[in-house]
This record gives C-alpha cells, sequence and structure tokens, in this order.
C-alpha cells in the first residue's frame, strides 16, 4: 500500500483537501499575508487568525480589518472565539448573510490566561450545557457553511473533557473535531498526548473527521500522529514558524512522494523576502507605511533558528523597517548553508505548566448555563 493510498483527502463539509492538513489559527501569525505564503508551498485549509462573536456584531473596526482574505483563496476560513451564545449565534448569522467565510471554527482550545479568566478558550468545554449551547448556536445560524471545533483535553489532568464535547459537538451538527493533545494547565510544555487523539477518534463517528493537533514539526511527525492515533488529518501551529515550507514537505508525504531537500540559507532568505513583501501588502496603510515590515521582525529569528548569525546582525534584523534593509542584512551571510540540524523541532511559545486562570466558582457546577460576567471580549486576535 502507497502513503497515497494510506492516506485520504480531508472533507470539511463541501470542502476537500488532497493534503489532510490544517494551518492552526494563531494570534498575530496566520493574517491574510502567512495564510498566502503557507498556501503557496503546499495544499490544506488555513484558518485565519480567531474572530471574537462581539467584536463582529458590534462591528469593530479592528475585527473588521482582520476579516481579509485573498481573492483567490478558498475555502475562506474564520475561527470564531465566544463565550455567549447569543452572541455567537448572531455572528455566525453575520458570516452567513455577508459572506465572510466559507468554514467557521471554534475556539475552545486557548490556554491563555486572560481567555480562560473569562470562561474562554480552553475554559469553557467543561461548562458542558453552556458550551453545547454555543456550539448550537453556531450550526443553526451557519446555513450551509460548515462549523467545525477545535478543544483540548481538559482545564487540567483532573478534569478530562474532550469526549464529552466532542459528543455534544457532533450531536449539535458540526463538520469536523479537532484536538490540541494537551490539558490547558499544560499550555504549550512538554509532550502532547496523541493517544486521547486516537480515543477521540474511536468515540467519534467515522463520518465526522478527527483532527489531532500537538508536536507537529516535520512531515514524518505528521504521518505518525496520523499512523498511530487513525485521525483523519493534523493540524499544525508551532512547527510551521519560521518554515512556511513545511506545507510542502506534508503534501508531498502524503502523496507518498519524496520529500523536498531541505532549503539553504539562500532559499530561506527568498522566502523571507517573499513574507516580508506579502505583510507589506495586507498591513501596509498611508498612516502606517511600515507596520508589515515591522510585522516581520518577529519572523526572523524563527526563520534564521540553528544558522550561524552573528548577534549584532540578529539585533539589527530586529529593527529592519524595509524589506530592502531586509535583503541587505541576509546578503551579509553565508547563504550556501545547508538547513542545519538544530533547526528542526519545537519553536515559537512553550513556557512551563501552570494554573488555569477561571471565573469565581467557575468549577462549582459544570450543567450551569450563566454567561460569565464580561466574558465576550470585543478585541479579536487571541
Amino acid at each position: 500500500m502507497t502513503a497515497s493510498t494510506r492516506y485520504r483527502p480531508l472533507r470539511i463539509g463541501p470542502f476537500v483537501s488532497e493534503t489532510p492538513v490544517v494551518l492552526a489559527p494563531m494570534a498575530g501569525i496566520t493574517n491574510a499575508g502567512f495564510r498566502r505564503l503557507c498556501r503557496e508551498q503546499g495544499a490544506g485549509f488555513y484558518v485565519c487568525e480567531m474572530i471574537t462573536s462581539r467584536g463582529l456584531v458590534e462591528k469593530n473596526p479592528l475585527t473588521r480589518r482582520m476579516i481579509a482574505f485573498s481573492d483567490d483563496e478558498s475555502p475562506r476560513s474564520m475561527q470564531l472565539y465566544g463565550v455567549d451564545p447569543v452572541a455567537m449565534g448572531r455572528a455566525v448569522r453575520i458570516v452567513a448573510e455577508e459572506g465572510l467565510a466559507d468554514h467557521v471554527d471554534m475556539n475552545f482550545g486557548c490556554p491563555v490566561p486572560k481567555v480562560t479568566r473569562k470562561g474562554g478558550g480552553a475554559a469553557l468545554p467543561y461548562k458542558r450545557r453552556l458550551f453545547e449551547s454555543i456550539v448550537k448556536a453556531a450550526v443553526d445560524n451557519a446555513g450551509s457553511i460548515p462549523v467545525t471545533v477545535k478543544m483540548r483535553i481538559g482545564i487540567d489532568d483532573g478534569r478530562h473533557t474532550y469526549l464529552d464535547a466532542a459528543q455534544r459537538a457532533v450531536d449539535s451538527g458540526v463538520a469536523a473535531v479537532a484536538l490540541h493533545a494537551r490539558t490547558a494547565a499544560q499550555r504549550y510544555s512538554g509532550t502532547a498526548d496523541w493517544s486521547a487523539i486516537a480515543r477521540l477518534r474511536d468515540a467519534v463517528p467515522a463520518e465526522i473527521p478527527v483532527l489531532g493537533n500537538g508536536d507537529i514539526f516535520s512531515a514524518a511527525d505528521a504521518l505518525e500522529m496520523v499512523d498511530r492515533t487513525g485521525c483523519d488529518g493534523v493540524v499544525v501551529g508551532r512547527g510551521c514558524l519560521g518554515r512556511p515550507w513545511l506545507f510542502g514537505d506534508l503534501e508531498a508525504a502524503f502523496a507518498g512522494r519524496p520529500l523536498p531537500e531541505p532549503p539553504t540559507l539562500r532559499q530561506v532568505a527568498a522566502t523571507m523576502h517573499r513574507h516580508a513583501e506579502l505583510l507589506e501588502e495586507h498591513m501596509r496603510t498611508d498612516a502606517d507605511p511600515t507596520k508589515g515590515i515591522r510585522d516581520m521582525r518577529k519572523h526572523v529569528a524563527w526563520y534564521l533558528k540553528g544558522f550561524p548569525v552573528g548577534p549584532e546582525v540578529r539585533r539589527r534584523l530586529g529593527l529592519i523597517n524595509s524589506v530592502d534593509e531586509l535583503d541587505e542584512l541576509v546578503s551579509e551571510l553565508d547563504l550556501d548553508q545547508r538547513f542545519p540540524p538544530e533547526a528542526d523541532g519545537p519553536r515559537g511559545r512553550q513556557g512551563s505548566p501552570g494554573r488555569v486562570v477561571l471565573p469565581e466558582h467557575w468549577l462549582d457546577d459544570p450543567d450551569d448555563l450563566t454567561v460569565p460576567l464580561g466574558a465576550e471580549m470585543e478585541n479579536s486576535g487571541g
């Protein structure tokens, strides 16, 4: 059996990707420029940064600017966050009626304190009836738009919620379920528990795709996850930071083709140039002409991870104000360097596990339908 027959295309509603891969929404990362760069590498579903239901309903200017998709982007995948079923229903109805997106993913996995302290993200599935009502409100207002959910194992090792939440989501009519195989308390530390993905795949009806997330840093990781868990596809987050060509590797691996050779620094430099151009195109305004290139600064360290770059050049790269300045500084390096083995593996935020910040009395009654006071966040982006 060849790789291409072992791995099936991923279907979410009417949309099909021959490569069963999803780009995870990441705050400050997965804007239209970065998504386009990744789509140029390989096939998949590419999800925008988190959009809050309140921001959408109240027509927050920042939220509206963040709902930007390229003309050739299909499907247009939007992630929504909310804690109030009424606001979520209104937001999804706006998406459907105004044609703002083709696919809605719901965020029940974010572990950051400013989200969980309001009962949102990874905290919400513990409130099982409130969770179910939010998902149902989204599905009921989506029309023909497929709705998916992304969650974590639970709040902590003593409070696993993913199996119950997945069943409630499926009963509410979602098109797919994704699991980041860590608890909220783990944040991004330690190792993802892929066995939870396998248990979820066994528990969910076969016709509902189950997607695995956590510790996908290479094409080999993705194939291993699918082989070990039986999941229908993978969700890639931190693994593509500074490595958008990972999506080309994934496309080749799932099709059973040899992987491309790792890029030289010259090829990495060309990708950095393209990334900077796309960010400028997407983010530049007359009032703030350098916004895109300033956003590029944080990506530079990820691109150059493992390459011998002196501290002075790194410092100057952290201050770039134009694409030409980026090109000039990178040209000072030995561009014929091969991709270093130490550049592989984890990247981005990792941190340490910690106590999950929750609303007062949040754990008292998992069947409580009360929406926490002030829970809805107006500003999108996580």
